[in-house]
């Protein structure tokens, strides 16, 4: 067995998330959050690192031009019947290696920690929904949670875009059909993805990335045209995603783009996954913002403050809505989280309020 697959076959059965391979150290894995050595294999050198690269790159002449030229590849893996997800990039001039192992199963949508609400609002006819979080807090898998959900009970065509593609959907109820953006790839951008769906009639759009002016741009067309589309963004709460998108654009063009924000965002559901008090295994912890009046009057204003946009959530906790704070006091009361790992999420003047939610909550269950 050559040494990446070695190496992979000890994260499957270490079950692990992620891969890291740098130069000069043992290969990391990455378990229940925490990094973790594979003792019985030798640092790397640069050598075990090329070789990696080349079994990466399997003799495609795109994917060493790709990497070569833009000083990164992202790309896909296949091993033992499992999809890696792959990143390479350098670092003083030699490989570093990232990988993500996507299971063939999903969980249940039930196990995530993501209340009802959600499922029924991705069964909306038209509008925005945004999953956002930070590198590795959950987002891919609740968008294919929810994505299988659709195809086992809905009548709709659904396309995605992703790069690369994760969880491969088989279509059940729905028509699925999943494109890998890249070159030499289904799409060449996310932007010119989203823009030729508006031609493929399909009921709901997933963007796997929103990372640009050009793509919310195409991303809110569609969703002014009557289609329902679900995409990420790399943001760590609702209101910094909020600030992300109008952040894309020039000082003279953000009225107007705040303005078709609050007409047509509807959901945005911010993750962060945190290793349970008892180390075993990880928690989600949601931020979902409903987009109601309050909520639309807040994203209108010539300036918002994460304050207001907090504020506007914990209106709408009638209507499905959860501020950070609400989870992060949930999960101490339920014993997954301790004190200390709740209070690291929060600013520490935010103690009492979170002091005051617990006791609350506590309340309510007596």
């Amino acid at each position: 067995m050559v040494l990446i697959e070695q190496i992979i076959q000890t994260a499957i059965d270490m079950d692990a998330s992620d891969i890291h391979l740098l130069y000069g150290l043992k290969p990391m894995l990455r378990v229940s959050k925490a990094l973790v050595p594979i003792e019985e294999i030798d640092y790397l050198d640069e050598d075990d690192l090329y070789d990696i690269y080349d079994y990466i790159v399997a003799g495609s002449v795109i994917k060493d031009r790709e990497y070569k030229e833009n000083r990164r590849l992202d790309c896909s893996l296949e091993y033992g019947g499992l999809r890696l997800r792959v990143n390479v990039s350098f670092s003083c001039d030699i490989p570093v290696c990232t990988m993500r192992i996507i299971k063939n199963s999903l969980p249940k949508y039930e196990d995530l920690g993501l209340p009802e609400m959600i499922k029924s609002m991705v069964r909306l006819p038209q509008g925005l929904i945004l999953v956002t979080g930070k590198t590795n807090s959950g987002k891919s898998t609740t968008l294919n949670c929810l994505i299988d959900d659709l195809n086992e009970k809905e009548n709709k065509k659904i396309l995605t875009l992703e790069s690369p593609i994760e969880f491969k959907h088989t279509s059940k109820k729905c028509i699925v059909i999943q494109k890998e953006v890249g070159e030499g790839k289904d799409s060449l951008s996310f932007r010119e993805g989203v823009m030729n769906a508006l031609r493929e009639d399909c009921d709901i759009l997933v963007v796997g990335e929103i990372r640009d002016r050009q793509t919310i741009e195409a991303a809110i067309d569609m969703a002014e045209s009557g289609h329902l589309v679900l995409g990420t963004l790399h943001t760590k709460s609702c209101a910094e995603t909020l600030d992300r998108i109008v952040s894309f654009y020039d000082v003279k063009d953000q009225a107007q783009i705040k303005n078709l924000m609050s007409a047509l965002l509807k959901l945005v559901v911010s993750q962060r996954l945190m290793p349970k008090k008892d180390g075993k295994g990880v928690v989600l912890v949601p931020e979902i913002m409903v987009v109601d009046n309050a909520v639309s009057a807040c994203i209108r204003k010539e300036k918002f403050s994460v304050a207001e946009v907090e504020d506007a959530i914990q209106g709408a906790l009638d209507k499905g809505s959860i501020g950070l704070m609400n989870s992060l006091a949930r999960l101490y009361v339920e014993d997954k989280l301790s004190l200390e790992q709740i209070r690291s999420q929060v600013e520490e003047k935010n103690y009492p309020i979170l002091d005051r939610m617990i006791m609350q909550i506590k309340g309510r269950r007596m």
